[in-house]
């Protein structure tokens, strides 16, 4: 069983179920989780309601979204895995600092403290400025791997990074086997 959770970088939403599409499409069972702007947030790349559809009619389950839903994730439910794509800046810099607020950080620590793999696709415009030290901090955790990432439109945004959606799969291969997929940055 994997937990697949979409946080609030809109614009990568798309590339994001694709790659849940795809995840599935290899044979793999998923529980959806969002966080709650994700469940509720309307926003100009669509409507909250329709993005949960969508997600809840790829995975033919409900999407967890809030708090204690996510809480059954530790050693009452155990995850094989857990992935996190998007990974908002806000998200990593909680997970990076232990915060746990939000049905995405509590899946995370939840499944973390049963020493199990949780693969990170980061979205963040601040990823290479107030968000640096933060992707060090969770490269040196046991269990914590990245999708690779690239700079997104490095002059009109010279911090912002985002994963490669469409690596998702062979970082998820790879995590399985206790590997960070490399290259990291392309």
């Amino acid at each position: 069983m994997i937990g697949y959770a979409i946080t609030g970088s809109y614009c990568t939403h798309s590339r994001s179920i694709e790659a849940l599409k795809r995840l599935r499409d290899s044979g793999a069972d998923i529980i959806p989780i969002v966080s709650e702007n994700v469940f509720f947030t309307d926003t100009r790349f669509g409507k909250a309601s329709e993005t949960v559809e969508k997600i809840e009619e790829i995975c033919a389950r409900s999407c967890v979204h809030t708090i204690t839903e996510a809480e059954k994730f530790g050693p009452a439910q155990p995850l094989d895995a857990l992935i996190i794509a998007p990974c908002t800046g806000n998200t990593l810099a909680k997970l990076a600092s232990g915060i746990t607020d939000t049905a995405v950080t509590m899946s995370a620590k939840a499944h973390l403290r049963c020493n199990r793999p949780l693969l990170i696709a980061l979205a963040s415009n601040d990823a290479m400025a107030a968000n640096l030290g933060n992707i060090g901090t969770l490269l040196n955790r046991k269990n914590i791997y990245f999708a690779p990432m690239h700079q997104d439109e490095p002059l009109k945004k010279p911090h912002s990074l985002v994963a490669d959606f469409e690596c998702l799969g062979e970082a998820y291969e790879k995590m399985l086997s206790g590997m960070q997929l490399r290259p990291l940055f392309l």
